[in-house]
């Protein structure tokens, strides 16, 4: 991990355009970790006094590779850049400059850029879009499970609501739930699942070595 991360805003405005996400490819020496670790954590939290920041994660391909691919997620890109350009993170940068060495900076919009991995990246890592289909269901299933149980029990008149405002008040209810929360916790839970290669990629790797 390196700078780029995210930094510091308060509560979102109205967004304008679709959510984007940054994925940072860094080099991280394995004595380092702990340092980086904090410096990450560090930004993080500068992140979350920022308005649109919607999180961050990171991922290896195995546990003792040097390489780190680093995300980070804001609501819009006018809440990206106030982010990016303000004097937090630019301080922020600069205490980890001797911590980590970047590769690559991609930007990526929509919910994708939760599932994607950098370009540099194998082309078997890449999850497909049945796994992306799967852990959006994941999340989506409990939540909607819980909200209608909760709902139904403190309103009970909600479900003699016509169909259109009732799907229309949970929808509203439990979209930023799921882009906040539910979806970036359920990404990392199982991003070992999501970016592992299909059975045949590792069969064909097997008899190549």
């Amino acid at each position: 991990m390196t700078p780029e991360e995210p930094g510091a805003l308060s509560s979102p405005p109205a967004t304008d355009g679709p959510p984007v996400t940054v994925s940072i490819t860094r080099l991280v020496e394995p004595e380092r970790i702990p340092d980086v670790t904090r410096w990450v954590q560090s930004g993080v939290n500068l992140a979350n006094r920022y308005p649109g920041f919607l999180g961050s994660g990171w991922v290896r391909s195995h546990a003792t590779s040097r390489e780190w691919h680093m995300l980070y997620r804001f609501a819009d890109h006018d809440s990206l850049a106030t982010w990016e350009n303000s004097d937090d993170r630019l301080r922020w940068l600069d205490l980890g400059r001797d911590l980590v060495v970047e590769s690559r900076v991609e930007r990526r919009t929509g919910i994708e850029g939760w599932f994607d991995v950098p370009q540099d990246a194998p082309a078997s890592s890449a999850p497909p879009r049945w796994k992306q289909a799967v852990s959006i269901w994941l999340g989506f299933f409990p939540v909607n499970l819980v909200f209608t149980y909760l709902v139904s029990w403190l309103v009970p008149a909600f479900g003699a609501l016509p169909v259109l405002p009732r799907v229309l008040l949970t929808t509203l209810v439990l979209t930023p739930i799921m882009t906040f929360w539910v979806l970036p916790f359920v990404t990392k839970l199982i991003r070992p699942w999501l970016l592992a290669p299909p059975r045949g990629a590792r069969t064909s790797s097997a008899t190549a070595g």
